[in-house]
């Protein structure tokens, strides 16, 4: 047989090839290869890489879209919405096959989230959910915080219970997945003081303190002068209940005031463990990273995604703290 029939019928296999099934990935595409040998580049903007809980979400993510054959190119909007509104336009630009936000405003983000849409890129959220009307997001993977606030609540009666006092919450409002964490606390706090015969919890602030230690170290400074005999505080995520801690602390008031925190990450879990945060409805970060992969890849395979997915969160006490091998050596 001749060179030029061979490669004829070379040819006419690839053709074949290609009008059937694809063949196989390659190691490059299952291992993360270039944008060119990948099944797509997904884009991610964070709430903020500063806050180990977004980036143990990303971590979680790459690997699991890695290993589906994808790309993901992480950024953060550092809390700035107009900056991650760019980043969002810098994706379509880019023409990635997939848009992930924590949106750094539930609400701001939908002109950019439209813009997405009009692109005929998929948007994806994870933690905090775009709480608008401009944009459309196919799928949100997210902690129930409406359950974890209301074990927050649950806890606090448990500590101020007997005794009742003053309590501050510092909140995040700009984010919906805190607003929700806020409002389960807020329903158990109230259906316990609409108990007869119970001693009160009251209310006394709710101050934004950021979601970061400074600005929770801030509010609850302020929460504390303005109420000397503050009882407790309920900080929405570990950095600023680590904040409140080191207020406290400052003013040699920390054995006074309960913290409750939220989120379960190592630095909040070492603080529950040293007695500086009473408990956290922890949080499972590396589910939702994994998740929100799953559902990427599923809606790109054609699959029905649910438009919201819920994973619970649980207490986390001393006692749990003094068993995890996580923060043992």
């Amino acid at each position: 047989m001749s060179q030029t029939v061979y490669r004829l019928l070379f040819v006419l296999t690839v053709s074949l090839v290609g009008c059937g099934e694809s063949p196989a990935p390659t190691a490059s595409q299952t291992d993360g290869g270039s944008a060119s040998e990948s099944r797509g580049v997904i884009g991610y903007s964070a709430l903020t890489l500063t806050n180990p809980f977004f980036k143990e979400i990303a971590d979680n993510m790459q690997a699991a879209l890695e290993e589906q054959g994808y790309e993901l190119v992480i950024v953060s909007g550092e809390r700035d919405v107009k900056k991650q509104a760019d980043q969002i336009d810098d994706f379509i630009v880019k023409e990635v096959r997939a848009i992930v936000l924590n949106p750094c405003d539930s609400q701001s983000i939908g002109p950019a989230i439209q813009r997405a849409n009009e692109a005929g890129i998929p948007v994806f959220t994870n933690d905090i959910r775009y709480d608008g009307t401009d944009g459309d997001v196919i799928c949100h993977v997210a902690t129930d915080n409406y359950q974890g606030g209301k074990l927050a609540g649950e806890a606090m009666v448990k500590a101020l219970g007997a005794a009742g006092g003053k309590v501050a919450i510092l909140h995040f409002p700009q984010a919906e997945s805190c607003q929700l964490r806020v409002k389960g606390f807020r329903e158990v706090i109230d259906a316990h003081n609409a108990s007869p015969d119970v001693d009160q919890i009251e209310i006394v602030a709710e101050l934004d303190g950021g979601g970061v230690r400074d600005e929770g170290f801030a509010a609850a400074k302020d929460a504390f002068e303005a109420n000397p005999d503050l009882a407790a505080i309920f900080a929405i995520n570990d950095p600023s209940a680590l904040g409140a801690w080191a207020a406290l602390e400052g003013v040699g008031k920390a054995d006074q005031v309960t913290i409750i925190g939220f989120d379960g990450q190592k630095s909040g879990k070492e603080a529950i463990r040293d007695g500086k945060i009473l408990c956290d409805p922890i949080q499972f970060p590396d589910r939702i990273g994994r998740v929100t992969a799953e559902m990427i890849d599923k809606h790109f395979s054609g699959d029905e995604v649910d438009e919201v997915i819920l994973i619970p969160s649980e207490l986390y006490y001393k006692e749990q703290a003094d068993q995890d091998s996580a923060l043992k050596g």
